[in-house]
């Protein structure tokens, strides 16, 4: 199983040479970065954990790699995302957003069912790794 979230999460892994040529990309167009960092990458979850500050003033891309490379340190098992903004419309809009770290073992999601009344059947989907406590939902597993 793989995540599929983001601007290219059909494609292979990105190296950082690829990530620095999306955040220049970013920061020449005047887009303000952000990196976040998660253990449950449900679609829905669209709040991740912000790793720091936001970079709004940032205009470095060494130092927003720094910046990556520390939250890659600090949550070796988390999904870790940049996003880059456009306040051009006078209001933060995401421009730009893709995951640039994945936790070494992905378990993937389960689609749970419930029928209701008049035979009306509800699905849900539940990642298997809030299965396990926070902090602890990927990596080797026991």
């Amino acid at each position: 199983m793989h995540i599929t979230q983001g601007t290219f999460s059909y494609l292979p892994a990105l190296s950082d040479d690829e990530i620095r040529a999306q955040v220049e990309y970013a920061l020449d167009r005047g887009f303000p970065i952000s990196i976040e960092y998660t253990d449950d990458p449900h679609p829905r979850n669209v709040y991740w954990e912000m790793y720091g500050s936001p970079l709004f003033d940032e205009k470095n891309g060494d130092n927003i790699m720094a910046t990556l490379d520390e939250a890659r340190a600090e949550f070796p098992e988390h999904y870790i995302k940049i996003n880059a903004y456009d306040r051009s419309l006078g209001r933060q809009t995401t421009a730009l957003s893709f995951i640039v770290q994945r936790p070494s073992h992905e378990p993937g999601f389960a689609l749970d069912r419930t029928d209701g009344p008049d035979r009306q059947q509800r699905y849900s989907l539940r990642s298997y790794a809030t299965d396990r406590p926070k902090g602890k939902r990927y990596g080797p597993t026991a």
